[in-house]
């Protein structure tokens, strides 16, 4: 079964940081372009970040710019999403996402073909 796994997330005060992992499981990310989104109830979805993992292109939502970095580790097939100077409108469960081309200019990967299991993120004022 070819799946994203998911970790990382918590609960954080306001004005603190946190680190996300996404990894596939049973298949590698060459190729492919992997990122965020972020979802809360009653919302749409919004992407966050996104990188092109053959090349380390990455985007950002304005929201995530200057606070958020995407970066990715070649060798253990693992995308992580830093995420700096958090606020209380931070709060939402953080999506990741596997795209089979480009990263959008919006932040998230375009032609999703995964989707990973979700990791609840939760900033305190």
């Amino acid at each position: 079964e070819v799946h994203l796994v998911e970790s990382g997330g918590g609960v954080v005060q306001a004005g603190g940081s946190l680190r996300l992992s996404c990894a596939p499981s049973g298949f590698t990310f060459d190729g492919l372009s992997l990122g965020w989104f972020r979802q809360v109830p009653g919302e749409e979805r919004e992407g966050v970040s996104c990188i092109t993992i053959n090349n380390g292109f990455t985007t950002y939502a304005d929201s995530a710019q200057g606070r958020f970095t995407i970066s990715s580790d070649n060798a253990k097939n693992t995308v992580y999403l830093h995420m700096n100077n958090l606020r209380p409108e931070d709060t939402a469960v953080y999506i990741c996402a596997a795209g089979d081309t480009y990263c959008t200019s919006f932040g998230f990967p375009a032609s999703i073909r995964y989707w990973g299991q979700g990791a609840q993120v939760t900033v305190s004022s």
